[in-house]
């Protein structure tokens, strides 16, 4: 978390958009915080490329990036009923207006088949472990 931001709010590490999703493998040192040895995000950057690789080691060739995942994201909740209110929160849009452009694809997609891994599992049953 930026040292900035812990002074201004003392509960940010409370709220899940805080927490590391994506944390580097290291530790750092933190030049706003007196050198003191911290761990970070791992630059946006590196998401692009292990999503690049991936797409590419898959033989997709439409162009995917990480905002694509946050696009399905959004439909899909909003194609299983969930509201647009609690939709805009998750991506943390500050107008629901915003949030409403996903509303086009679900209005697109109305009548066409659901897609198959929609239904491969039931609700409760855990996805398989690869190893």
């Amino acid at each position: 978390m930026p040292h900035a931001l812990a002074l201004r709010d003392c509960h940010v590490g409370d709220r899940w958009a805080w927490y590391c999703v994506f944390p580097a493998d290291g530790l750092s040192r933190d030049p706003r915080a007196a050198g003191e040895l911290r761990r970070h995000h791992v630059l946006p950057a590196a998401v692009s490329r292990w999503i690049a690789a991936a797409v590419k080691s898959a033989g997709i060739e439409k162009r995917v990036t990480a905002h694509t995942f946050r696009h399905s994201f959004a439909t899909h909740l909003l194609v299983r009923g969930v509201d647009l209110r609690s939709i805009q929160e998750a991506l943390g849009h500050a107008s629901v207006k915003t949030t409403e452009i996903y509303t086009h694809v679900v209005h697109a997609m109305s009548g066409r088949a659901a897609s198959p891994l929609d239904d491969l599992f039931d609700e409760g049953d855990a996805p398989p472990q690869l190893h």
